[in-house]
């Protein structure tokens, strides 16, 4: 079978990107003789590998948060990355930054970083799908953020938070659900938002 074949046959399948499993299916043939082709692919630019066993064609368009959503579920994006997002956290985290029930887990895709953060399944609640992918509601991620800062496994600087747009009588509903580190931490930074005039329910 040709290489044009080949490939040809792997963009009938309406994916963005494909692991080494998913092709080993397609062709059924060994992992070891697929390697070699893929190698070829990957040095000839017909594919590009974006992390170990993991491949997409460079005329796809790169989604690293959809793949990355893909390739560890269930999981959904939390912490810094989706504070940032909805404009509550103003400082650009480097590092795209997932929730999952799986454990913890630290991949590259391409020069992106990614991070799964293990949370127990009872906190695995709070998202919504948008956009392809789960994305936590901003109350949701601020709860999860303060959830690893009083674990001692993240920061938080009161002063880059912009909470004007929070509803805390739904951050209050999520934050019941932590543990007691976490919901004092959290009285702490409503205290704090007290001060300039924010309505604390």
């Amino acid at each position: 079978m040709r290489i044009k074949i080949k490939i040809d046959k792997i963009k009938n399948y309406n994916k963005t990107f494909f692991t080494l499993n998913d092709l080993t299916k397609i062709f059924n043939v060994k992992e070891e003789s697929l390697k070699v082709t893929l190698n070829r692919w990957v040095k000839n630019g017909r594919i590009i590998r974006l992390r170990k066993n993991v491949y997409q064609f460079p005329d796809k368009i790169y989604d690293v948060k959809k793949i990355a959503f893909q390739l560890y579920k269930p999981c959904y994006l939390s912490f810094e990355s989706v504070l940032n997002e909805y404009g509550i956290l103003s400082q650009i985290p480097y590092t795209l930054t997932f929730a999952t029930i799986n454990k913890s887990k630290k991949i590259i895709l391409k020069s992106q970083k990614i991070e799964f953060h293990q949370i127990k399944e009872t906190l695995f609640f709070g998202y919504e799908f948008r956009n392809g992918i789960f994305l936590a509601m901003p109350e949701k991620a601020l709860a999860d953020q303060i959830y690893f800062v009083s674990r001692g496994l993240a920061v938080l600087n009161f002063k880059e938070l912009d909470l004007k747009n929070v509803s805390w009588k739904k951050f209050n509903s999520f934050v019941k659900c932590y543990p007691k580190s976490t919901q004092l931490l959290a009285k702490e930074i409503k205290l704090y938002f007290g001060k300039t005039a924010i309505t604390i329910k």
